[in-house]
């Protein structure tokens, strides 16, 4: 009765592999060369420094990816920007309305006056944050 219980395959466990990675090599490195290895691996982006080095001798391509803050941090300043602008135009469509319905024509007028002006101010503005934005792009996000 032992023999048929030893014979039994267990169906628990890990899966066996289709084709394992059973062959081996090592090397050794000196600091300066462990050093530039390192640096390639972590511009990399790779978790596995094995399958690094696989992509490396069999040259797949291996993507590098730099994440530049400045301009990510530009991005997002440049985004909160743009819904402000937004509000404000939301904000001068009903500033009109009411203006023409709480006021007198005249008096509509002469605030509509004020408020053209500080448009056209705005509209500098926006022309200046678009010249910065287009000449930071060619400085900084470079594309290759």
């Amino acid at each position: 009765m032992e023999e048929k219980n030893r014979k039994q395959i267990k169906k628990s466990g890990r899966k066996p592999k289709i084709d394992p990675a059973v062959h081996r090599y090592s090397i050794n490195l000196n600091a300066q060369d462990n050093a530039k290895f390192l640096a390639l691996f972590d511009q990399s982006g790779m978790n596995v420094k094995a399958h690094f080095i696989t992509a490396c001798i069999f040259q797949k391509t291996v993507k590098t990816v730099k994440i530049d803050m400045d301009a990510i941090e530009y991005h997002e300043k440049l985004t909160r920007f743009f819904s402000q602008f937004r509000s404000i135009g939301t904000n001068y469509n009903q500033i009109v309305k009411v203006l023409y319905r709480n006021f007198s024509e005249k008096k509509a007028g002469t605030y509509l006056f004020k408020l053209e002006k500080e448009t056209i101010e705005l509209v500098q503005v926006t022309k200046e944050v678009i010249r910065l934005t287009q000449e930071f792009e060619e400085k900084h996000l470079k594309r290759e």
